[in-house]
């Protein structure tokens, strides 16, 4: 999977961050959270496509995280997008959709809208998950995962030879974790087949004070992409906003055991980012501050 900044700021933009968006490219898909304003230049700038398969999902509806996305369904309308296009949020996601549809024109393309009610999963595919739970911010506002699901272990087609398994229906059982019967004798996937494969987990915190649901839900995760509005000396303003500060992420990031934190979400009065990444190093070593359009590779 390949992770792409497209909006780093807090709630205004600056001349080198935009609002709030992260892309994640993964086998063809492209998976967004949240969708602030320019989100679909800085996909240009990425070389990302408008017409493909996408899932989309919003955080919370503030215009700093939302304001992306009437722009963005026009830019694929006119581009004839054909794709269904799936984006799920808190309540009031679909009232939001309507009342910009209602002005700017409905989508020519197949639209459906799901709205988070509870913590939990809020998507299942044959191959990733996601899941959602309450961040603590103003309004309802969601932390999401994206897990995917085990693999099977790596096939060894010349041990399967070497035991005499004719290629075909046998071996694709194999691979898949069944036994199987040849003759007389019953022949263990795992004579042929490594043990199964972990998926990757990607976590996006959203807007959110330190929160405990969202501990547990990044446990052991790859990457933690937390926000860090505040630095340390605005503590409480950060509490009282509903925002974190860059030392209370990487204590999330420690406390979950993940293997990387990105901070992102930094307010406009950090133009330079050094100072809350040497702070939230002193917490959490494997900590970096994302810059637009800055990319990762995740490596199950």
């Amino acid at each position: 999977m390949k992770i792409i900044f497209l909006g780093t700021s807090g709630g205004m933009p600056t001349g080198k961050r935009g609002s709030a968006s992260v892309a994640i490219k993964r086998k063809g898909e492209l998976i967004l959270f949240d969708c602030g304003e320019g989100t679909q230049q800085k996909m240009v700038l990425a070389h990302l496509g408008f017409g493909g398969r996408m899932r989309i999902f919003i955080s919370h509806l503030h215009g700093d995280h939302i304001l992306g996305l009437p722009g963005l369904l026009q830019t694929m309308a006119l581009l004839r997008r054909e794709h269904p296009l799936y984006v799920y949020g808190p309540r009031g996601l679909m009232e939001f959709i309507k009342a910009f549809s209602s002005i700017l024109g409905c989508p020519s393309f197949p639209l459906e809208v799901f709205e988070v009610l509870d913590n939990g999963m809020v998507f299942s595919g044959s191959e990733y998950i996601i899941e959602a739970v309450r961040a603590d911010h103003e309004g309802e506002s969601w932390s999401y995962a994206l897990a995917e699901l085990p693999r099977p272990g790596k096939f060894h087609p010349e041990k399967a030879k070497g035991l005499a398994i004719p290629e075909g229906p046998l071996w694709r059982r194999l691979q898949h974790g069944e036994d199987v019967k040849l003759g007389d004798k019953i022949v263990k996937s795992a004579e042929v087949v490594e043990p199964q494969r972990i998926g990757s987990k990607i976590v996006y915190s959203g807007d959110t004070r330190p929160n405990e649901e969202l501990v547990r839900m990044a446990k052991r995760a790859d990457l933690l992409i937390h926000e860090a509005t505040f630095n340390d000396d605005m503590e409480d303003r950060a509490k009282e906003d509903g925002h974190s500060t860059a030392s209370q992420a990487a204590e999330i990031a420690r406390a979950a055991e993940v293997t990387k934190l990105v901070l992102t979400h930094l307010s406009s009065r950090y133009p330079d980012p050094e100072p809350m990444l040497i702070n939230a190093r002193k917490i959490f070593p494997e900590t970096q501050v994302a810059e637009d359009l800055m990319e990762l590779n995740i490596q199950a």
